[in-house]
């Protein structure tokens, strides 16, 4: 499965993608945003990637590598895939610091809107970002994705709690 976008393309985890993986799970900066609070070892994410299965009715979930000129920039996360009310949840990692703020989040992230309108005629996306994280907030408000909801404290760091915004963005 690829996803074409205009700067970047989307496409399904090969296991040559391991590699990449475990050290982008296992990045303590990343646990900050994805909830991870454990190392996952190599075995377990070959597993993973062995046993993608790209049906989303089956799964409810489905993640994609960020892939630029031939290269793994990051990953997006499809997460609670609901066919009932016709929405699910969505997460983008652009994982090197020299990556970011060159629109491939914004790319990956239109593309995978267009494939939840398009292909599986969704009525919406959500996603649920910390309030610190201040380029997420500001790229997904500039999609068009509203502000819906504030989770007070809902995530630990160190001795202080951070406040998650949630977003939702309508599609039909």
């Amino acid at each position: 499965m690829s996803l074409e976008a205009n700067i970047c393309r989307l496409r399904a985890l090969e296991p040559s993608d391991v590699d990449m993986l475990y050290l982008w799970e296992n990045d303590p900066e990343v646990w900050r945003v994805s909830g991870t609070v454990a190392p996952l070892s190599y075995e377990r994410l070959c597993s993973f990637v062995q046993e993608q299965n790209y049906d989303i009715y089956a799964t409810r979930q489905m993640r994609l590598v960020v892939e630029a000129e031939g290269v793994a920039v990051g990953t997006v996360d499809i997460i609670d895939f609901d066919p009932q009310h016709l929405r699910f949840g969505v997460g983008v990692l652009i994982y090197a610091q020299e990556n970011r703020r060159r629109g491939y989040a914004r790319a990956a992230l239109e593309a995978v809107a267009g494939y939840a309108r398009e292909v599986l005629g969704l009525k919406q996306i959500w996603a649920s970002v910390a309030s610190d994280n201040e380029a997420s907030v500001a790229l997904f408000e500039s999609l068009g994705f509203e502000r819906c909801g504030l989770r007070r404290d809902w995530l630990r760091r160190g001795a202080e709690y951070v406040d998650v915004y949630e977003y939702q963005l309508l599609l039909i």
